[in-house]
């Protein structure tokens, strides 16, 4: 690839103003519903699509094919994509490495623009396609899409280069006489494998990719299998808004292969994914075994799963806590690493009124496809989570759980499992320890003088840290629950649902077996995709190495 001059800085400049994508609320008759409920029919009669390996710019068809069903209807396919191998692999990183000397110096307004515009051509041109492909290939409502793929993705976009402005801008803050101090920050030192998941299209297109891309890094991009469709949508309105060949290399594949060459690799200088647990950790294990063989030490970023709480004190407003804990477990299928999956209700309130108002505003769920947009929830995202799922609510079962409502699944026609709500006697039982990812949540009813040991348990009772809330008036008794509860979650919420955070307002990530706790939609992401260099600059030259206290 040629290398682009180096363009002169002609100014300081500033962003335009960066504020939270507004979101729309597509209700009946509006114009915004009509032309998306036309997006999902057009899209659902144009399928399958064709999705190519994409390298350098260059769209490759392998010929090697797998298949992304729509999971509200398992017999119609999305799209087929081709798949990557080992050799791709290595020319991708090659492109990579090459396109990187000229985008590492390409201005930042103008790196920053091709984002900007990005968020402007999702938020406007192609919203209803973005929101379709997202629909159809991972099973969400409209709402959900609408939150993820409309308005978080642009947010991430826009709340990005504020932040790098921010972190380009920190300098040091003293000189001494006749020196000037400076500070830049470069990207790291090779390429950055980002390995993304299915659940939420702003996470791997706005966050995972973007993140070290924006910063100058160039890099390789393995996408979930279950959401292939949207997020090649996305990258192709990067290439729209002028992201230049080479700099993110589009290589769906399988796992072992794809991941398994990249880190491999002597340029391999960071790893950014968001996924399971077990598979972050043995990354981890395979990164360290191959130190030697690196330029430098990766930096490695994760976000895995979690095991998230609602702790209600017996002075909370039980409404409240009620309608929050049924969005927090069953929005999105209950498919989000932050959706909630345990309950501690004292259990004169569960008994008295808690429970009964859980299950009646339960009942009122509907489950279905989600070109049917009435239908708070949708499908899981494949036939193994609905069979883990499913699997998980027998075991709690056998252990003497007992299932309120739901517990049934359906996969004749699509992934579908009924919201289900476990009670457990055992506050260490299977569903209370074991994350799900699915539409279920476990309640234990804690006796009402022991909320002091209920919080300790909570805090002991998996290895997850990533979101928690706090329900409850009584200042002291939120105060002492949170102090408790300090290193349960990255996240914590008073009197607020356990899902939901906001880039720009709430900075996302656990710690734990949650993650490395990055903070994703804060300036600390951008920090772990630079190497910064210190630069101090002499203007007088010394006349002699003797300091006034060597003289006599």
């Amino acid at each position: 690839m040629a290398s682009v001059p180096q363009a002169p800085q002609m100014g300081l400049f500033s962003l335009p103003p960066i504020k939270n994508e507004p979101m729309r609320n597509y209700e009946p008759k509006s114009e915004d519903r009509i032309k998306l409920q036309q997006a999902v029919d057009e899209m659902i009669a144009a399928g399958p699509f064709e999705v190519p390996v994409v390298i350098n710019g260059e769209k490759i068809k392998t010929g090697k094919i797998s298949k992304q069903p729509n999971p509200s209807n398992h017999s119609h396919i999305l799209c087929n994509y081709h798949e990557a191998d080992e050799a791709l692999v290595e020319k991708a990183i090659q492109g990579a490495l090459k396109a990187k000397t000229a985008w590492e110096n390409m201005p930042w307004n103008d790196r920053a623009a091709i984002f900007l515009k990005a968020a402007d051509l999702i938020a406007f041109k192609y919203r209803y396609k973005v929101l379709a492909a997202t629909m159809l290939g991972q099973g969400k409502n409209v709402w959900q899409a609408e939150i993820d793929a409309a308005a978080e993705i642009c947010d991430f976009f826009r709340f990005s280069a504020k932040y790098i402005q921010e972190l380009y801008s920190t300098q040091p803050p003293e000189c001494s006489a006749n020196t000037w101090n400076r500070t830049e920050y470069r990207p790291l030192e090779g390429f950055v494998l980002a390995v993304s998941p299915f659940n939420f299209l702003a996470i791997a297109a706005g966050n995972l990719i973007c993140a070290p891309a924006m910063v100058g890094n160039v890099v390789v991009w393995k996408p979930s299998p279950m959401s292939i469709y949207s997020n090649y949508v996305a990258y192709e309105i990067l290439r729209e808004a002028g992201l230049p060949d080479g700099v993110i290399q589009f290589v769906p594949g399988p796992a072992p292969e794809i991941v398994g060459a990249a880190i491999n690799h002597r340029e391999f200088a960071g790893l950014h994914f968001t996924g399971s647990t077990h598979v972050f950790r043995q990354l981890w294990k395979q990164i360290g075994n191959n130190l030697d063989k690196y330029r430098g030490y990766p930096r490695i970023v994760g976000e895995t799963g979690g095991k998230n709480f609602h702790m209600v004190h017996k002075s909370a407003n039980v409404d409240a806590a009620v309608t929050q804990s049924i969005r927090a477990a069953f929005e999105y299928q209950g498919q989000k690493c932050s959706a909630l999956s345990r309950l501690y209700v004292p259990k004169s309130m569960w008994e008295g009124e808690f429970k009964q108002k859980l299950l009646d505003q339960i009942a009122q769920i509907s489950v279905g496809p989600v070109e049917e947009f009435k239908h708070f929830m949708g499908p899981v995202i494949a036939k193994h989570s609905f069979e883990k799922i499913m699997g998980l609510i027998e075991a709690a079962k056998k252990e003497g759980g007992e299932v309120l409502c739901g517990g049934q699944g359906d996969d004749s026609k699509g992934w579908y499992v009924q919201p289900t709500v476990i009670e457990t006697k055992d506050p260490k039982s299977v569903t209370m320890v074991n994350e799900i990812f699915g539409p279920v949540i476990t309640v234990y009813a804690y006796p009402d003088e022991e909320f002091e040991q209920t919080c300790e348990l909570i805090d002991s009772t998996t290895e997850y840290a990533l979101t928690g809330s706090i329900f409850s008036a009584d200042r002291y008794a939120l105060i002492r629950a949170s102090n408790l509860l300090r290193n349960a979650s990255g996240m914590m919420y008073y009197n607020d649902k356990c899902t939901g955070a906001v880039v720009g307002q709430q900075p996302f990530g656990g710690a734990r077996a949650s993650g490395t706790n990055d903070k994703a939609g804060s300036i600390s992401i951008f920090y772990r995709f630079v190497s910064a260099r210190t630069i101090k600059e002499t203007t007088i030259d010394p006349t002699t190495h003797i300091y006034p206290s060597n003289l006599e």
